[in-house]
């Protein structure tokens, strides 16, 4: 395994000098887009920084997400850089190794991880809930050994470019936690169908409405047991939250850097920027959020490493990463400037990006409602409560 300084500096290289440089281009989002990241993600993979964080008897270089949390935020500083480097695949990578049969390895875990597939996972609904998992409409049918699938997706990250998507589907008919499944499916599987492309915030990456009409699978692509899907979509949320959380910081960090290089630079010097309150202020402000966001992921990623309840300590570190982003990138635009609103630098995007992260994931809203009531059970007066370990606080006893 290799040092994470070492690889982060790698990664903070490969994306400072390979990736930064041709942001303008990746965000047209045409053939000519497409054809770069592919290009560039072979660059990756023959430097050998592709991939950092996937199982480590599948090519992955660290073991613990502690210390991948330290070459993450370089590969976040750019929004397409995960993507390039394969930090996308990362989680479904993990949810394919522990859960994917034999053939779901070879057919879509193999590919996947040697940069060859990109997936996708296909939960939200156009007519559900996607805070109420029992709203969703989705449906599976086990027949002959083969599962028939029928329903909407929509807003599916890289539905436009995958290969294939894990969908979350009923499976049953009863309102219980054993109701939903989840299963990979190819997407050039006959019935599936991309409706529409769905733009963000003005700007189309990737999303897709996504229609399956009577797409086949064969049974061994259930991801671990029929009636699952809850456990899995809250080992994935447990994982996957904390991965986004890690990428926005890099993101954070990014815009830091900028404003302060505005405020040294010469322009600065001429209105004196440095001498002003309100910049200092908010200098502080993104720097205080990047900081308090920093510590939140490394609890919680040590946390995930020992295998010790975090669900609150991951919920608070994706609220106040997506924050601390939209903070950054809104300071970083102020002291900027109009510049800060112009297509030539990278603020414009990093901004809507980052109001996206209050909604992706868990809007924040359903976050905040949860936490809080998980924070008023594990404060209970019956309950014996831990600061430091609140998630391992919840239906604690006094002893």
């Amino acid at each position: 395994m290799t040092m994470p300084s070492d690889l982060a500096k790698q990664v903070r290289q490969f994306v400072e000098t390979e990736i930064v440089p041709h942001e303008t281009a990746l965000a047209a989002g045409d053939e000519a887009a497409r054809e770069l990241s592919t290009d560039l993600a072979k660059r990756a993979q023959q430097t050998g920084i592709f991939g950092a964080f996937y199982p480590l008897e599948y090519g992955g270089r660290i073991a613990r997400l502690t210390d991948y949390l330290h070459v993450a935020e370089q590969e976040g500083r750019s929004e397409y850089a995960p993507g390039i480097l394969g930090a996308d695949a990362t989680l479904d990578a993990h949810m394919l190794v522990r859960h994917g049969s034999s053939a779901v390895k070879q057919r879509f875990l193999a590919p996947l991880v040697q940069g060859a597939a990109v997936s996708s996972y296909a939960m939200s609904e156009p007519d559900s809930i996607g805070s109420i998992p029992a709203t969703m409409t989705c449906r599976a049918v086990l027949q002959n050994n083969k599962w028939y699938i029928n329903g909407r997706k929509w807003f599916i990250c890289r539905s436009q470019s995958a290969h294939f998507a894990t969908v979350v589907a009923k499976t049953a008919d009863a309102l219980t936690a054993q109701a939903l499944s989840m299963i990979v499916v190819p997407t050039d599987a006959p019935g599936f169908e991309i409706v529409r492309p769905l733009a963000v915030l003005g700007r189309f990456q990737g999303q897709s409405e996504l229609a399956f009409t009577n797409v086949s699978v064969p049974q061994d692509y259930l991801l671990g047991e029929q009636g699952q899907g809850i456990a899995l979509m809250q080992q994935r949320l447990a994982l996957g939250r904390l991965l986004r959380s890690v990428h926005w910081l890099g993101l954070a960090q990014r815009c830091f850097d900028l404003l302060c290089e505005r405020v040294h630079s010469p322009r600065g010097k001429l209105a004196r920027l440095a001498d002003k309150q309100l910049v200092r202020a908010r200098v502080v402000k993104v720097y205080q959020g990047i900081a308090a966001a920093r510590g939140l992921l490394f609890d919680a990623a040590r946390k995930f490493d020992d295998g010790i309840a975090n669900s609150i300590e991951v919920n608070l570190t994706k609220l106040v990463a997506s924050q601390a982003l939209s903070d950054a990138a809104d300071c970083a635009i102020q002291i900027m400037g109009a510049e800060g609103l112009a297509d030539w630098t990278p603020l414009s995007g990093i901004y809507r990006a980052a109001r996206t992260t209050h909604i992706l994931d868990g809007a924040d809203d359903a976050l905040i409602s949860t936490v809080g009531r998980q924070l008023l059970s594990a404060t209970a007066p019956d309950r014996a409560f831990d600061p430091l370990q609140p998630s391992l606080s919840i239906g604690r006893d006094t002893e």
